[in-house]
């Protein structure tokens, strides 16, 4: 049965109650910190050797689709009626607003370490110790905004610049790429800081603390900013039609390419799952978006 993802401000106070308490007894079971291990395994940049399966190529997308998929899973082993809300950043951009409230991810980190002190993440509730992580911090951080130097989340201009683009992806599939949906709504840029960085990657900076880097599956935010990115895909599908070009590269670049073995064509297997990218493009008869 096609269940619904909601967007996190229209959550009942139940629902709000239940995904919260759902992702402590995974965290609990132990099962969370796995995802956080797989999220910092497969984050291969282009400076690096081998597959970039997760980030800075085409599978991108449906890549963070199946692991989205993997961690509702998860949660409705505990409680068959949650879904994965999505934050809408576009709208809800305030560190006041949905979803930084205390009964749902908790708030900002306090000004001298950056630790949440408030909501049911907070390390001083006891529920959300950080285990797997590339800095040795044990509590969950966040800098909001960025104090010492603001930035301001993605607007519905920018990310109506990614949506536009009616090509999927484009050569040489990697960080650099200036045309396409995949890269422009993934967000790398030229120049320096924040400038060069857009949509899903300057929503990352934004929250700033554990959603820096590899391991910011500790934030719990990062399952609400990627079904946001993931309701874009849907949304790009729906606006460029079955006529669009769907998924590229088709097929695996040739023997000469600097890309050959480095990303995933249409009909190539995804790790760790063994999915192709096309099995991917259409999940709607397991969820749709509100």
């Amino acid at each position: 049965m096609t269940y619904v993802r909601k967007d996190v401000s229209r959550l009942t106070r139940d629902e709000r109650r239940r995904f919260v308490n759902a992702l402590l007894q995974i965290k609990w079971r132990g099962e969370y910190d796995e995802f956080v291990r797989m999220h910092i395994a497969y984050y291969t940049s282009d400076g690096e050797r081998g597959l970039r399966s997760a980030h800075m190529g085409p599978s991108f997308l449906p890549w963070h689709r199946r692991f989205l998929l993997d961690l509702e899973r998860a949660l409705q082993r505990v409680d068959p009626s949650v879904t994965v809300p999505y934050w809408d950043w576009t709208r809800d951009r305030s560190a006041m607003s949905v979803p930084w409230t205390d009964d749902l991810l908790g708030g900002n980190g306090r000004s001298f370490d950056r630790q949440v002190v408030t909501g049911p993440f907070a390390y001083v509730q006891g529920y959300w110790p950080i285990r797997e992580g590339i800095i040795d911090a044990v509590f969950l951080t966040r800098d909001l905004g960025r104090a010492r130097d603001p930035i301001e989340l993605p607007t519905e201009e920018d990310l109506e610049t990614a949506l536009d683009d009616p090509v999927y992806d484009t050569p040489p599939w990697d960080s650099t790429c200036v045309e396409g949906f995949r890269n422009k709504l993934e967000g790398w840029g030229t120049g320096e800081d924040t400038a060069a960085l857009h949509n899903h990657n300057l929503v990352h900076r934004w929250v700033g603390g554990a959603m820096v880097g590899g391991a910011s599956v500790n934030d719990p935010v990062f399952w609400l900013h990627h079904a946001f990115v993931d309701l874009q895909w849907t949304r790009w599908q729906q606006r460029h039609g079955p006529g669009s070009t769907g998924y590229l590269p088709t097929y695996p670049p040739g023997p000469d390419s600097e890309q050959r073995g480095r990303i995933v064509a249409r009909h190539e297997r995804m790790p760790p799952w063994g999915v192709t990218p096309d099995e991917m493009e259409d999940v709607s008869w397991i969820y749709q978006y509100d």
